[in-house]
């Protein structure tokens, strides 16, 4: 087969023959393809929100592919939220050591010889002045930590904590507790004061639990979730990472929070900080890609909740917690401290922000009533779970 074209030498017409032309259908179908099975990670990545899920589940899709698990749970948070938008909170210790309990991870437990030295609730002045440092350094959410079993017996002191937060609430900022456990009266208290949320981690599953804390019971802390979510405040909710626990632990505790009637709006993942004197001193750190494989399996059994990369971040390079926010984290503790252990340096997260083109997320005061939009899986998708469980 021959063309005539113009010459670029002279425009003048030339012949050029053409030896052979192979179909483009016959190139298309001369290579055999291969079409990979869908991992669990992309099975369940529909964003929808369920309540519904089995172990079987939650552990296929934690087991899946870590490339799988990257992009499903990326693909998922791109469809609820703004993939560069990462909320920045301060988290301050108001009220440090001195606990009666005995959780194995914890420095300000008056069971262990730590560092930390117990100290008195602190005043109004600097609660207020802390609170107003993060707000200038771009923090849209305050946390307020108390070393506490639970507030009985410390009226005075609760009525205190209610006026940090109604001042607090007053900058335009969202305003959480961590307080120990609540009654539903107090937890009622903290919502009229204008609580944005309450944060009481779950830890670990029920069945590896007892081997960190004794002094108090999962039914206990659940039975404390119950009462925020009763009183419409915002249910913070979440687990550490690196106790010793198997990944069937890691598991049974998102199967839990997964499960619940509302979803939490938040879910702190922590990976263990050792802390000197405490039981858990010498536990082997968790490696970045344990926290890439709880915070992609946490973004998609939960798709609409904010996943927070919390406590132990600080031992994280730049690029392993881009990985992380890829996976589905959009929320970071700013401020060297995190309670009583070290956070990340304040223009080391500036600079982050800088670098992966991160922007700060807004407060979001929509919180706690929301009412839960949960569907059943049809019977194809559950032909498709079997072929895979």
């Amino acid at each position: 087969m021959a063309f005539r074209l113009l010459s670029p030498k002279n425009n003048k017409l030339v012949s050029v023959k053409l030896l052979s032309i192979t179909p483009v259908r016959e190139l298309a179908t001369a290579t055999p393809t291969y079409t990979r099975p869908l991992s669990a990670a992309g099975l369940f990545a529909s964003g929808h929100m369920r309540n519904d899920w089995t172990k079987k589940e939650i552990k296929s899709i934690y087991d899946s592919p870590i490339m799988d698990l990257l992009y499903f749970g990326a693909k998922v948070h791109r469809e609820n939220f703004d993939p560069l938008a990462v909320q920045q909170c301060t988290l301050l210790s108001i009220k440090t050591g001195g606990c009666s309990e005995d959780c194995s991870y914890c420095p300000q437990s008056s069971k262990y010889k730590t560092p930390v030295k117990a100290s008195k609730l602190l005043d109004n002045d600097e609660v207020l002045v802390a609170a107003r440092k993060a707000k200038e350094a771009g923090s849209t959410r305050f946390c307020m930590g108390a070393a506490w079993r639970d507030l009985n017996g410390r009226k005075s002191n609760f009525n205190k904590i209610l006026g940090y937060v109604k001042e607090i609430r007053s900058m335009d900022m969202e305003v959480c507790c961590t307080l120990g456990m609540l009654d539903e009266s107090q937890a009622k208290a903290l919502k009229e004061a204008g609580l944005t949320a309450y944060n009481h981690n779950l830890d670990t599953s029920r069945e590896y639990y007892p081997k960190i804390i004794t002094t108090r019971t999962y039914d206990e802390r659940l039975e404390t979730i119950s009462n925020v979510r009763e009183a419409g405040i915002s249910v913070c909710s979440g687990g550490i990472i690196g106790l010793g626990e198997t990944p069937e632990d890691r598991v049974g505790m998102l199967h839990t929070l997964a499960t619940m009637p509302q979803h939490p709006e938040s879910v702190p993942i922590n990976a263990l900080v050792q802390v000197e004197g405490t039981p858990l001193e010498k536990q082997e750190p968790v490696s970045i890609w344990e926290m890439v494989r709880m915070i992609s399996t946490a973004r998609i059994v939960m798709p609409k909740s904010m996943v927070r990369l919390s406590a132990g971040r600080i031992r994280f390079s730049q690029p392993e917690q881009a990985l992380c926010f890829f996976a589905g984290a959009n929320s970071i503790f700013t401020g060297d401290k995190l309670l009583t252990t070290d956070n990340n340096d304040f223009n080391a997260d500036q600079e982050m922000f800088k670098t992966l083109g991160l922007i700060p997320k807004p407060p979001n005061f929509d919180q706690g009533t929301s009412p839960s939009n949960k569907i059943k899986i049809d019977e194809v998708q559950e032909k498709q779970i079997q072929n895979i469980l």
